[in-house]
């Protein structure tokens, strides 16, 4: 499978970096070009992964769709609500936040805390993230991911926010500061008990392989997907082509 990678920040580089992992792998992955934010020469690949930044996003799509190309999208802080509608069937794109499989389990595990947390009137449910000092947006796109994951699953949620707590929002917490490469905290607190999950990212190779699995798992598929729907057919509980 030929590759192309928009964006050559850090996570653009760790990508290319672990391609050479998988060279010598049946699933053999040829890195063919690295591009940042502008236009540039483009020769034919299978999948491209985008990993440059929300300005540049909608672009990439266009030109996926022109070009038959299955996309990966790794860039965060964009809104492109007639996403499905560009697509149209016609090329397989996978919106990934956040590509670590850890990440897309604790999403997973996300939707069942927040049904436990419909039980418990009393029950608050919060999430906390950190963040190196480089990081643009804020809240990160995992931690929203996160929340839309509990507020689908109980229902007295109707969307998050950051800041002071509020009744029916689930409370993020931003930080950026130091270099922490991501750490996401959801935590259930109610008068009786407490229970917190957590996901730190040690190294931004977790994110590279992460996108070699997702390109490789997009490849030849057609529509809009997320990374629940890779995590549902890669742990065995549901999904596939």
């Amino acid at each position: 499978m030929r590759l192309g990678i928009f964006g050559r920040g850090r996570l653009g580089g760790a990508i290319a970096m672990e391609i050479a992992k998988y060279t010598a792998s049946p699933d053999a992955l040829e890195l063919v070009w690295t591009e940042g934010r502008e236009a540039g020469p483009r020769s034919r690949v299978e999948v491209a992964i985008d990993a440059s930044a929300a300005s540049a996003v909608e672009g990439h799509i266009d030109w996926a769709v022109k070009t038959g190309t299955d996309l990966v999208i790794a860039a965060t802080g964009w809104k492109i609500p007639d996403l499905t509608e560009r697509v149209g069937g016609r090329i397989g794109v996978l919106v990934a936040p956040n590509l670590s499989t850890g990440v897309a389990l604790v999403r997973k595990l996300a939707a069942f805390l927040g049904t436990y947390a419909a039980l418990d009137l009393e029950a608050d449910l919060g999430i906390v993230e950190h963040h190196h000092k480089m990081k643009a947006d804020s809240p990160s796109g995992t931690a929203i991911s996160l929340a839309d994951a509990v507020a689908a699953s109980c229902p007295r949620y109707t969307g998050w926010k950051i800041g002071s707590w509020e009744k029916d929002k689930i409370n993020i917490a931003s930080l950026r500061s130091g270099f922490e490469i991501g750490r996401h905290e959801l935590i259930l607190d109610s008068p009786l008990e407490s229970l917190t999950i957590t996901h730190r990212a040690k190294d931004r190779r977790v994110f590279a392989s992460g996108a070699m699995k997702a390109a490789l798992w997009v490849w030849g598929r057609k529509g809009v997907f997320t990374m629940d729907d890779f995590a549902s057919d890669t742990f065995g509980t549901q999904g596939g082509r």
